[in-house]
C-alpha cells in the first residue's frame, strides 16, 4: 500500500493522540489512611477493600472504558500529616478519595479539599465531620452517635453496670463517642462515677487503675484506639482490677488480643455487621481469601462500598467530574457490599447499623445481639 506524505502525517498523529489518550485514560483514586505506625492495621484494611473492588471494576472493563487506578497516601492517622498528604492529593491531580479513616485526620484534610474541587468518601465516624455544609463529602459507615447509642442502650438494658468509668484518648474520634456513650448512660439513670483523658501512645496506668479500683468501678467505656486499651486491660488484669470493658470500632481487631492476652476476655466492641458473612457477597470473599487477606475487617467492606460508588455514579453521570458524580451520589440509591445505601443532605448514610461482639483471646469476636441481614 503506498502512503502519501498527507496520509504519513495524519498517521503519526493519530499514533501521537492515540498514545495521549492511552497515558491520560485511568480514573485516579487516591487511597489514604494509617499505612504505617500503630494503627496500620487498619490501613491494611482499606487497601485490601479498594485494591480488590478496583480490579473486579476493572476486570469488566472499567468505567467508561477507562481502568481505575490506586493512588495510595500514608496519613499515619496524624492532622498534621493527613495535611500534607491532602495537599500532595491536590498538586498529583487526584479528584477522588477513598479516606481518610482517623476522624481526626480526616477533619482538617476534607477542609483542604473542599476548596479544590476533591470528592471524599471517608471511614471516619465522627459526627462533626459532616456537618459543616461541604457538598463533596460522603461516609461509608455510620456516625458515633449511632454507635454510641448502640453501646448505651446495651449496657443500661443488658449489662446494668452499677458504676461506670468512662475514658478517652482526647482525640476527636475517642473523646467524642465516649461522652456521647457517657451522656446517654447519665440519660438512663446509670451512675459514671469518673471520666478521664488519657494521652494517646500512654504505656503505664498503673495511677487510673489504682483510682479506678478505688471508686469501685464495674464496667468501664473507653474511647479510642486499640494499642493503649490493649495495655489497660492487661495491667488492670495484673492489679486484679477486672471490671466489664467496651469501646467502638476501633477497638475490634487481632492485635489488641496480642496486647491485652487473656484479660481481652469478654471486651464489648460496637461494629458493623459482618459483611463477609452475606450470601451475595461470598465472590468478594473468595477473592480476598486468594490473596491471603482475612475478610472479616469493616474497614475492607466499607472502602471496597466507596470505589463501588465512584464507579456506580460516573458510570451513571457518564463523567468523572467531582460536582456530577457528587450530585449522582446526593440523589440516587446505590446497591454494593453494604447493601443498598443512601445519602442524606450531609453526606451520611441513612439507616446504617451497628451490632456488638464479644472478644475473645484468638483476636476474634462473636455477635452478643442479634445482626439485622
Amino acid at each position: 500500500m503506498k502512503l502519501t506524505h498527507s496520509s504519513l502525517a495524519c498517521l503519526a498523529l493519530s499514533t501521537v493522540l492515540s498514545f495521549s489518550a492511552q497515558a491520560a485514560e485511568s480514573i485516579k483514586i487516591g487511597i489514604v489512611g494509617p499505612f504505617s505506625g500503630s494503627l496500620a492495621q487498619y490501613g491494611d484494611m482499606q487497601l485490601n477493600g479498594a485494591h480488590t473492588a478496583i480490579e473486579m471494576i476493572n476486570n469488566r472493563g472499567g468505567v467508561n472504558g477507562r481502568p481505575l487506578e490506586a493512588v495510595e497516601y500514608d496519613d499515619v492517622c496524624e492532622p498534621k500529616q493527613a495535611v500534607t498528604v491532602a495537599n500532595r492529593i491536590i498538586n498529583d491531580n487526584v479528584k477522588f478519595v477513598v479516606g481518610h479513616l482517623c476522624s481526626g485526620s480526616t477533619q482538617p484534610a476534607t477542609d483542604v479539599y473542599q476548596d479544590e474541587d476533591v470528592l471524599v468518601i471517608t471511614g471516619s465516624t465522627n459526627p462533626g465531620i459532616t456537618q459543616r455544609g461541604y457538598s463533596k463529602l460522603f461516609r461509608t459507615i455510620g456516625l458515633d452517635s449511632e454507635q454510641g447509642a448502640t453501646a448505651a442502650d446495651y449496657i443500661a438494658q443488658v449489662v446494668k453496670p452499677q458504676r461506670v468509668a468512662v475514658i478517652h484518648d482526647k482525640q476527636q474520634y475517642g473523646k467524642g463517642v465516649a461522652l456521647i456513650v457517657r451522656d446517654l448512660l447519665q440519660a438512663e439513670g446509670i451512675e459514671v462515677v469518673s471520666t478521664d483523658g488519657i494521652n494517646s501512645g500512654a504505656k503505664d496506668f498503673s495511677s487510673l487503675i489504682t483510682k479506678l479500683k478505688r471508686k469501685q468501678v464495674d464496667f468501664v467505656y473507653y474511647g479510642g484506639y486499640h494499642p493503649e486499651l490493649g495495655l489497660m486491660m492487661r495491667q488492670a488484669k495484673a492489679a486484679g482490677f477486672s471490671p466489664t470493658f467496651m469501646g467502638p470500632e476501633g477497638l475490634g481487631n487481632k492485635d489488641i488480643a496480642f496486647l491485652a492476652g487473656q484479660a481481652v476476655e469478654g471486651l464489648l466492641v460496637t461494629l458493623p455487621v459482618r459483611y463477609d458473612l452475606q450470601e451475595k457477597n461470598q465472590p468478594v470473599v473468595e477473592l480476598l481469601k486468594q490473596k491471603g487477606v482475612e475478610p472479616s475487617g469493616p474497614f475492607i467492606w466499607t472502602s471496597f462500598a466507596a470505589v463501588e460508588v465512584l464507579a456506580d455514579a460516573m458510570q451513571r453521570t457518564q463523567s468523572d467530574a467531582p460536582v456530577d458524580v457528587a450530585e449522582a451520589l446526593h440523589n440516587f440509591t446505590f446497591e454494593t457490599v453494604l447493601g443498598p445505601i443512601r445519602w442524606d443532605e450531609h453526606g451520611d448514610l441513612q439507616g446504617f447499623e451497628f451490632g456488638i461482639y464479644q472478644w475473645h483471646a484468638d483476636g476474634t469476636g462473636t455477635p452478643v445481639v442479634r445482626q439485622s441481614e
